[in-house]
C-alpha cells in the first residue's frame, strides 16, 4: 500500500484519480481549498479509512508522510484562472516549490500536471513535446501559461540538483463528469446551454480546433507515466486525444446528442485564443505504451448524462 498525496483532490480530474488510487488499494490524501473544488465530487469516498481529505491551499507549506505525490491544483479554466491572475501563479509556482519541497525530503516521486497551454497559441501543428511555445508572457491568459512553465522549469532543476524523481505531463483539454458546470470550459459551456436549451455561444467563426480527451483516458495516461520505471524519462509527455474538432463540430454534436433547441450564436474570440490545438502523442505511445481509447461521441453522452442528472437535482 502506498501513500499518495493528490493535490486538487476535490477538482474535476483530482477526485477521479482519488477514486481509482483507492480502488488499487492505496492509502490517499488529498488537498484542496476548494476554489473550483467541490465536496461533492469526494463525498462518496470520506466513508474509506484509507482516505483523507485536508482543506489546503499548497502555495502554504505541507508536511507528510507520501510516497507519491500528483500535483493537480490549479484552475484550469480562463474563468477561474483570470479572476484572481496573481493567486494563479503562486499557485502553479509556490504551490510547485512547497510539492517540490515535499518531495524531496521524502524522497516521493512526483508529477507535475502541466498543460498544453504552455504551447501558447502554436505554430507548429500538431505539437510535439520538442516544440517550445508561442506564448504572451502580457496577455491575459499569461498567469496561467507561464505559471505552468515555471512550474516545468522548477521540476527539471530540483530533478537536476537534488534528484527529486519527477515526472512531467502536459496534459490536452480534458472533459467528463465532475466537471464544474461553471468552469468556462468550452465542452460544459455548450453541454449544459444545450440542456436548458439557451444559445451556444461559439466565440469568433467556430474554426478554430481542439482536440477533447475523455477523463478516464488522462487518468489512465497519467498513472502510466508515474508507474514508468524509468527514471530517466522524465518528460514532458503530451497527454491528449489527437482527434481534431473546430469548435463549430462540438457545438453542433452537443445540439444532436442532447436533441436541444438551442440556436449557435457567435462573439468576439477573446485576446490569445489559440487557434489550432492538437497533441502529437508520439512520445506517450513509445514510452508509456499510452494512446487514447474513447472517441468524442462516447465521451459526450457519458458527459451529457451527468450534467443532465446534476441540473435535475437542482431544479
Amino acid at each position: 500500500m502506498k501513500k499518495i498525496l493528490v493535490t486538487g483532490g476535490a477538482g474535476f480530474i483530482g477526485s477521479h484519480l482519488c477514486e481509482i488510487l483507492l480502488n488499487e488499494g492505496n492509502e490517499v490524501l488529498a488537498l484542496d481549498n476548494f476554489f473550483t473544488g467541490n465536496k461533492r465530487n469526494i463525498v462518496h469516498l470520506l466513508d474509506n479509512p484509507f482516505f483523507e481529505m485536508i482543506r489546503h491551499d499548497i502555495t502554504m507549506p505541507f508536511f507528510a508522510e507520501v510516497d507519491e505525490i500528483y500535483n493537480l491544483a490549479c484552475p484550469a479554466s480562463p474563468v477561474h484562472y483570470q479572476h484572481n491572475a496573481i493567486k494563479t501563479v503562486k499557485t502553479s509556482v509556490l504551490g510547485a516549490i512547497n510539492m517540490l519541497g515535499l518531495a524531496k525530503r521524502k524522497n516521493a516521486k512526483i508529477l507535475q500536471a502541466s498543460t498544453s497551454e504552455v504551447y501558447g497559441d502554436p505554430e507548429i501543428h500538431p505539437q510535439p513535446e520538442s516544440y517550445l511555445g508561442n506564448v504572451n508572457t502580457l496577455g491575459p491568459r499569461s498567469c496561467y501559461d507561464e505559471g505552468k512553465r515555471v512550474a516545468e522549469t522548477l521540476f527539471i532543476n530540483y530533478n537536476r540538483q537534488n534528484n527529486v524523481r519527477i515526472k512531467i505531463a502536459r496534459i490536452f483539454n480534458t472533459y467528463g463528469p465532475k466537471m464544474h458546470p461553471n468552469d468556462g470550459r468550452v465542452v460544459s459551456n455548450f453541454i449544459v446551454q444545450a440542456l436548458m436549451n439557451k444559445n451556444i455561444t461559439v466565440y469568433g467563426n467556430g474554426k478554430q480546433t481542439r482536440s477533447f480527451q475523455y477523463v478516464d483516458d488522462l487518468l489512465t495516461g497519467l498513472m502510466s507515466l508515474v508507474n514508468d520505471t524509468d527514471d530517466d524519462f522524465l518528460g514532458p509527455v503530451n497527454i491528449g486525444n489527437p482527434g481534431e474538432f473546430t469548435i463549430l463540430e462540438l457545438a453542433e454534436k452537443v445540439i444532436e446528442f442532447t436533441g436541444s433547441k438551442s440556436k449557435i450564436v457567435f462573439l468576439p474570440l477573446p485576446e490569445d485564443d489559440p487557434l489550432q490545438r492538437k497533441p502529437d502523442i508520439t512520445l506517450a505511445v513509445e514510452k508509456l505504451n499510452w494512446k487514447p481509447t474513447i472517441n468524442l461521441e462516447t465521451g459526450l453522452i457519458k458527459t451529457i448524462k451527468y450534467f443532465d442528472e446534476l441540473l435535475s437535482e437542482k431544479n
